[in-house]
C-alpha cells in the first residue's frame, strides 16, 4: 500500500514519528503541498492523508489508484466527500481528536477578556507600571465571570466541552442547537441564534462550516447584538462576515473579536481583521497541542488497520 501524506509539517513539525505506518505499506511524507503538486505527489497513492488541501473533483477524477482518504482534522470542507463518493473512495475525518484542545483555548480566550492578562503583561513591558505612582497599576476595567452568560453556537463534542469546562466558573451558558432541551445537560438552556447574540455577554462559535451557515455573523446579525459582545471563533473563519466584524469593533457595537481562524489562512498581510480594535487573532492553533496531534497520528494509524480490514470507522460519505 502506498500512503501520501501531503501535509505533514501541520501534523508533525518534527516531534513525533511516521514509523508506525510503515507497517502498511511505502509512506511518503511532504511538509507542504502547493495546489499545482497534488496531482503529481498523489498519482500512485492508494491512501492520501491531508489537511487543508483541496481534493476535489478533479484531483479525484486523476488520481486512478486512490481508494482512502484520511482528512487529518474533524473538518473536512477542503474535500469533495460527494465526488470521492461517486468514485467509490471513502472519506474518513478525525471526531473528537481536539476536542480538549480546542475547548481550552476558548476558555482562555474568554478568561482573557475578563482578566486582561495579555494587555497588562504587555503594559508592564512596556514599562507602564514602573513609571506608574500606584502599587496597583489598573486602566481597563478586569470583570468576573460568575453571573455573566454564553451561548455555544454549535453543541456537538468540543461546544459541549466548552460548556463543561465553564460550568464551574458560574456563567450562564445557553446552546444554540438542533438538539433538543432534553439532550442537553441541566445548567445548559437552548436559545435562538438571534437571541443569543441580542442577550449573551459572550457567543462562541463551535459549529462546523457548511454552505448554509457560511457568513452566517453578518452585518444584520451584529447590528441587533448587544453592545460590547465578546465573540469567539475557533471553528472557522468562513462562519463570519470580515468585513462586518471589523465594522462593528471599530464602532464598539463588539466588544472584542477573538478569533483562531480566519477566512483565508494564512492572511494577507492586509486582512483587515489583523489591524481591527480589539481583534485578538491566534495563527489556527487551538487544535494543536503536543497531545492532540498524537491523538490524531494514532487515530490515522486505526483507520489504516479497520481499511485493511475492511472495516472503516468515521466515514463522512
Amino acid at each position: 500500500m502506498n500512503i501520501v501524506i501531503l501535509e505533514g509539517h501541520a501534523v508533525n513539525p518534527g516531534d513525533l514519528s511516521w514509523v508506525a505506518y510503515r507497517a502498511f505499506g511505502e509512506v511518503t511524507v511532504y511538509d507542504r503541498t502547493a495546489a499545482e503538486e497534488v496531482i503529481e505527489r498523489s498519482k500512485d497513492a492508494d491512501v492520501l492523508i491531508v489537511n487543508k488541501t483541496k481534493i476535489n473533483e478533479d484531483v479525484i477524477s486523476r488520481l486512478p489508484k486512490l481508494k482512502l482518504i484520511l482528512e487529518a482534522a474533524t473538518g473536512y470542507d477542503n474535500i469533495d466527500v460527494a465526488a470521492a463518493k461517486r468514485h467509490g473512495i471513502p472519506v474518513c475525518n478525525v471526531p473528537g481528536y481536539a476536542r480538549d484542545a480546542v475547548a481550552q483555548m476558548v476558555v482562555a480566550m474568554i478568561l482573557d477578556s475578563c482578566s486582561k492578562v495579555g494587555y497588562y503583561a504587555d503594559a508592564v513591558r512596556k514599562g507602564e507600571w514602573s513609571s506608574s505612582r500606584d502599587f496597583s497599576f489598573l486602566t481597563l476595567p478586569i470583570n468576573e465571570l460568575s453571573g455573566l452568560s454564553l451561548a455555544i453556537v454549535g453543541f456537538g463534542s468540543i461546544g459541549s466541552q466548552v460548556a463543561n469546562f465553564l460550568q464551574p466558573f458560574g456563567i450562564k451558558i445557553y446552546a444554540v442547537t438542533h438538539k433538543p432541551a432534553a439532550q442537553l445537560p441541566e445548567y445548559v438552556k437552548p436559545i435562538a441564534l438571534e437571541d443569543a447574540f441580542r442577550s449573551c455577554d459572550f457567543v462562541s462559535l463551535n459549529c462546523p462550516l457548511n454552505e448554509d451557515n457560511r457568513g452566517i455573523v453578518n452585518s444584520s446579525l451584529l447590528e441587533t447584538c448587544k453592545v460590547g459582545l465578546i465573540l469567539i471563533n475557533t471553528a472557522r473563519g468562513g462562519l463570519v462576515d470580515d468585513e462586518a466584524v471589523c465594522s462593528a469593533l471599530e464602532t464598539g457595537r463588539l466588544g472584542a473579536y477573538y478569533a483562531d481562524v480566519l477566512s483565508e489562512e494564512p492572511p494577507r498581510a492586509s486582512h483587515p481583521l489583523l489591524s481591527a480594535p480589539n481583534a485578538f487573532i491566534t495563527p489556527h492553533i487551538a487544535w494543536a497541542t503536543t497531545t492532540a496531534r498524537q491523538r490524531l497520528v494514532d487515530a490515522h494509524l486505526a483507520n489504516l488497520r479497520d481499511f485493511v480490514a475492511g472495516q472503516l470507522k468515521n466515514t463522512v460519505n
